[in-house]
């Protein structure tokens, strides 16, 4: 009997039926653990990168899932999520069975003007805005809630040259909603069942390319 599975597919298909993570009791009377062992579960979690913790050892992502709002709000017709950031809530009605369509609604970092989206698991959304990635591929889990709150939404270009000179960052990487879309169409599948492994870094390198993004930001070789 593997606890850390048990663990991690119950947090995840909570999240997915309800939109929030599970209660460390819940968990633990469920699977006859004490809060400790459940927590302890969480860190091993953690580790292999399934989670990742607060300092209080709290989830904030189980992605493509979030306990708080980074940015990104997802509602089916029966259930709300926080999204992880653009890739996560686009990825969610792909991932969760019934969330197809869903309203993904953000605001544009630089302007704050509100945007929202119906994504299909079928068709991408129609729509100019693009999505732009701060944290390069290689070095998103240094820091995975800086990397996730900066995989943002713009109305434009002109958006995103105005937020990094506002910000003081450098440009990072953009994409179209249609790429963004085929970025997060796969990405996440068989999460949900048990057993999912993540994907090494091979495999993750073919995906990226044959979903059309390239260069060295995504440690690909054009």
């Amino acid at each position: 009997m593997n606890r850390t599975e048990d663990v991690r597919l119950a947090i995840y298909r909570t999240f997915a039926r309800t939109g929030h993570e599970p209660d460390v009791a819940e968990l633990a009377d469920r699977f006859e653990l004490t809060e400790a062992e459940v927590r302890a579960q969480y860190r091993v979690l953690a580790v292999d990168r399934h989670l990742a913790l607060d300092e209080a050892g709290e989830i904030v992502l189980a992605h493509p899932f979030s306990t708080r709002n980074l940015g990104f709000s997802v509602a089916s017709d029966e259930t709300l999520w926080w999204g992880g950031c653009a890739w996560d809530s686009f990825a969610m009605p792909h991932l969760i069975p019934g969330a197809s369509p869903s309203l993904v609604a953000t605001t544009c970092p630089a302007c704050v003007t509100p945007h929202a989206f119906v994504v299909h698991k079928d068709e991408p959304p129609h729509g100019s805005q693009v999505a732009h990635f701060l944290v390069p591929a290689a070095r998103i889990w240094d820091d995975v809630l800086h990397s996730c709150r900066n995989q943002r939404i713009f109305c434009d270009e002109q958006c995103v040259d105005d937020w990094v000179a506002a910000s003081g960052n450098e440009r990072g990487y953009l994409m179209s909603l249609q790429t963004l879309w085929q970025l997060a169409s796969s990405w996440y599948a068989g999460r949900l069942d048990r057993g999912y492994q993540r994907r090494d870094p091979a495999d993750a390198q073919e995906y990226l390319r044959s979903v059309g993004l390239h260069g060295a930001f995504w440690g690909l070789e054009d």
